[in-house]
């Protein structure tokens, strides 16, 4: 994975730093068919990322948020899954709570991840493997378990009251982007994070990677492994703990998740 790694890495980092470069110099917002934004970076991002890695490793697949779904790509060995910006209401709002987020799957198993926030200038990656890293840092989940887990959460679920159960005996923080949520739980940064709600693949396929490597547990609502490249890309949100113990002091009843 060396080259893939050393590719990916340049792209997502060209990436991030034109969608950067337009959050400070300005850029036009759409809608999409189902209502929701999308932003000129979105779609910049998204060309740089399919040029570079496509070029390197024409025989791979493509599935990203920003891309017509092509099926080919359930006939391919590897796909590469993106999401140009997870969180352009963030970036939209002057928010650094947004990432660029790729991963590279081999037959439904992720071997590849890079999660970058440019605003930030946080570059996370893992190797199947091979561990997961903040640039040279490796990272390690919080293991501890605390009378009060920080817990990260959508604003979006946050402002819906989702988080008030939650908050009655846990420290919550929102945060937007679910990749960079993902991102920090892996560093250690928080002790958990979820979503019960529906996800799309290219919004957790790179996180998700970096909370394996550095040692915690990633399942969807119903405790299931996530296999990815599947015809139907929406999964059943996505629980993050950087201790599995942690599960049992945040839902009553484990049948809920």
């Amino acid at each position: 994975m060396e080259h893939e790694l050393t590719v990916l890495l340049q792209a997502i980092q060209e990436a991030g730093e034109a969608i950067l470069t337009l959050q400070k110099a300005g850029f036009s917002i759409m809608r999409k068919a189902n209502s929701e934004i999308v932003t000129q970076a979105d779609l910049v991002g998204n060309d740089i990322l399919k040029k570079q890695l496509m070029r390197a490793f024409p025989e791979d697949g493509w599935l990203s948020e920003e891309t017509l779904d092509d099926p080919k790509r359930l006939t391919c060995r590897r796909v590469w899954i993106v999401d140009p910006i997870d969180g352009t209401k963030e970036y939209a709002q002057g928010l650094a709570e947004y990432a660029v987020s790729v991963a590279l799957v081999e037959e439904g198993q992720l071997v590849l991840s890079a999660v970058f926030n440019p605003a930030k200038g946080e570059l996370f990656h893992a190797v199947r493997g091979k561990g997961a890293w903040l640039g040279n840092d490796k990272l390690v989940c919080e293991k501890t378990i605390p009378e009060k887990l920080l817990l990260l959460a959508s604003r979006s679920e946050y402002a819906r009251g989702e988080w008030e159960v939650y908050e009655r005996h846990h420290r919550v923080q929102q945060v937007g982007s679910i990749a960079y949520k993902l991102a920090l739980v892996a560093a250690g940064r928080a002790h958990a994070t979820f979503s019960l709600g529906p996800k799309n693949e290219w919004d957790i396929a790179g996180g998700v990677l970096l909370v394996l490597e550095a040692g915690g547990v990633v399942t969807d609502k119903h405790r299931q492994a996530f296999a990815f490249n599947q015809e139907k890309v929406v999964v059943q949100g996505v629980v993050a703990v950087g201790n599995s113990q942690a599960i049992t002091l945040l839902f009553d009843d484990l049948a809920a998740i």
